[in-house]
């Protein structure tokens, strides 16, 4: 199947490459420290110049996030939001910011995810994946969820998602189903990967290619790896894709080193910090530094 062209998060990317800057993607957990208070600081990153929004919606088990987003995720967690919940948060941010928005989280959150219809058998709550309760609600069988969770991502006015546990090469009954409702997906590349991989991971992206700059989980790092650059390098030898850097990608510096060699820069932990530490005041001051040294890289 022929993938939309060109999707929403593709098109953000090229414009502020087109602007003179590489994009600025912009990392929140839904729900920390709570509903209301991750809504405004995904509003106040988008306000001072994020170009992309990822929202994660926490899950109990989260391989790729190191302690800064765990934490965060956690006390979302303890306050019971589901799956639910943060769709609902993403309706009310897409109805009121411009950057294309994506949902970042786990394969089984969107295999197992409970659909708002009752499927075969009689309706019953439950423990969503990742915690918390899910309404009276029949759970479908594993896999049926995808069809619905890619619906209620649409629905919310979501532009793309990332399943960072899912490889490309097993992508196919996730695909169909985040075409069918225009999400563009988002597949992972490493350093480690082979060139089969990377193929496979360029075949398979549709909104851009996340080059992860290190091994390992999320978190800030003192300096940036330096295996980012010749990540970024073999992937444009392949594909025409955008091809965004994250993982330690830490300052305003850090920003401008990777805005010199790749389309995008994504930033998580970094602010996820910030928003804990002063709200939406503190995110605004991190990412206008983040913003300012996207622009000054590619200057």
């Amino acid at each position: 199947m022929t993938p939309p062209v060109p999707s929403r998060v593709a098109t953000a990317i090229r414009a502020a490459n087109e602007d003179g800057r590489a994009a600025l993607i912009v990392y929140l957990p839904a729900g920390y420290p709570d509903l209301d208070s991750s809504r405004a600081c995904m509003e106040a990153a988008a306000e001072a110049g994020a170009d992309l929004l990822e929202v994660g919606f926490p899950y109990s088990d989260p391989l790729m996030d190191g302690p800064t987003i765990q934490g965060a995720s956690q006390i979302a967690l303890d306050h019971g939001y589901t799956p639910n919940d943060d769709f609902a948060l993403c309706a009310q941010l897409t109805a009121r910011v411009d950057a294309p928005a994506l949902v970042m989280t786990y394969y089984n959150l969107a295999w197992h995810f409970p659909g708002a219809r009752p499927r075969g058998g009689q309706a019953r709550g439950g423990q969503a994946p990742g915690g918390g309760r899910v309404g009276a609600v029949a759970r479908p069988a594993g896999g049926d969820g995808l069809e619905d969770f890619a619906a209620a991502a649409a629905g919310a006015g979501l532009a793309g998602a990332i399943l960072p546990d899912l490889p490309a090469e097993e992508r196919g009954d996730w695909m169909p189903v985040a075409r069918k409702h225009g999400l563009a997906t988002v597949f992972l590349a490493a350093p480690t990967s082979s060139d089969a991989r990377l193929a496979a991971v360029a075949e398979a992206s549709d909104g851009f290619i996340y080059a992860t700059s290190t091994l390992g989980v999320t978190g800030e790092r003192q300096s940036l790896s330096a295996m980012a650059a010749p990540l970024v390098a073999r992937l444009r030898g392949i594909t025409q894709q955008p091809v965004c850097v994250g993982i330690g990608v830490t300052t305003g510096a850090h920003a401008e080193e990777v805005a010199g060699f790749a389309d995008g820069v994504i930033v998580g932990s970094a602010i996820v910090r910030a928003a804990g530490r002063g709200g939406p005041a503190a995110v605004t001051e991190v990412v206008a530094e983040l913003a300012a040294g996207a622009r000054r890289g590619r200057g």
